[in-house]
């Protein structure tokens, strides 16, 4: 399969004599509700021998219009971008969410996207999907619209799990209450943080325990603790164990939230690569230690009983 484009623009697309078939959504957690959006634009265009699109925004609407009401994300953009691969897009028109962007009232930015690609098929986009200058547009205005530029809508109703809305509210819910195992569900794939391995104190090493220090500022994160996880990096993964959390025992004027990984027989500098860790179970709750060499024998244990459990 051919890999992804992602396009910044609308004009990039170039679809040519192609019909365009879109599907719009934020798409944070790429999660079962958004797989089917995405699955009939997919569908669409195989039918049409058409161009499969996604388009999305390079961050969450909120924090540029109601950054009080920001929700940490469930996935990083390249998560995201990887996921909608995955479900058979052709292409990812990423869009800048800016300031000047969220003023461009709901029927422009649809006739804009009309010209720009000069023939769309199809729009698809979940039932209660609002879009626009304040939420102007919604599932009938693009019905308005597709009558008028001749194109099909789908306003795909939400999907229930266990007899509720599957919803990236939802999942945020179940992650932070540590039920990442409904959280996989809703996803339908393993849940998963990933971020850039970044430099951190060294103190790992020093312990006799190196760790990839992972990036995840703007991430919702499982509850603190030790968790046996597999670690995937440059296409390859590795059994590891997972910190997360403010490390008491290792006393700092300034704690701070940290996501470190420890890979299991494996040497090498992963400093700027990016780094997934997809969670297989938790060992234990963050605790304070009393010295470091307890703390020390503790993170032996911690790797034991991971070894036992991936075996």
């Amino acid at each position: 399969m051919e890999q992804m484009r992602v396009i910044a623009r609308a004009e990039e697309l170039s679809p040519g004599a192609r019909k365009v078939c879109a599907a719009i959504g934020v798409f944070d957690g790429v999660h079962l509700g958004h797989q089917q959006v995405i699955r009939q634009t997919v569908a669409d265009a195989r039918q049409v021998e058409g161009v499969a699109l996604v388009i999305t925004f390079d961050r969450h609407p909120s924090s540029v219009v109601a950054p009080e009401r920001t929700p940490p994300l469930i996935y990083s953009l390249p998560q995201k971008l990887r996921a909608i691969e995955s479900l058979g897009a052709e292409a990812t028109l990423l869009i800048e969410f800016t300031r000047e962007f969220s003023q461009i009232p709901a029927e422009e930015f649809i006739r804009q996207l009309a010209h720009q690609f000069g023939s769309i098929y199809s729009l698809c986009v979940g039932s209660a999907f609002t879009f626009g200058h304040k939420r102007g547009g919604n599932v009938e205005l693009l019905r308005r619209l597709g009558q008028e530029l001749n194109f099909i809508v789908h306003g795909i109703s939400s999907l229930a799990l266990d007899g509720k809305i599957v919803s990236s509210t939802r999942i945020r819910e179940a992650i932070k209450q540590g039920r990442l195992d409904a959280a996989s569900q809703m996803i339908g794939r393993s849940y998963s943080v990933a971020g850039k391995v970044v430099r951190g104190d060294g103190i790992g090493r020093q312990l006799g325990f190196p760790t990839a220090n992972i990036d995840c500022a703007a991430l919702l994160l499982p509850p603190n603790g030790v968790y046996a996880v597999h670690a995937r990096t440059n296409g390859q993964s590795h059994r590891a164990v997972a910190n997360i959390g403010l490390r008491p025992t290792l006393v700092s004027p300034a704690p701070r939230l940290q996501v470190e990984a420890h890979l299991l027989d494996f040497s090498g500098d992963l400093y700027g690569e990016e780094l997934e860790i997809i969670f297989d179970a938790k060992l234990r709750d963050e605790q304070k230690f009393s010295s470091c060499e307890e703390l020390t024998a503790q993170i032996a244990r911690d790797l034991a009983e991971a070894r036992r459990i991936f075996s």
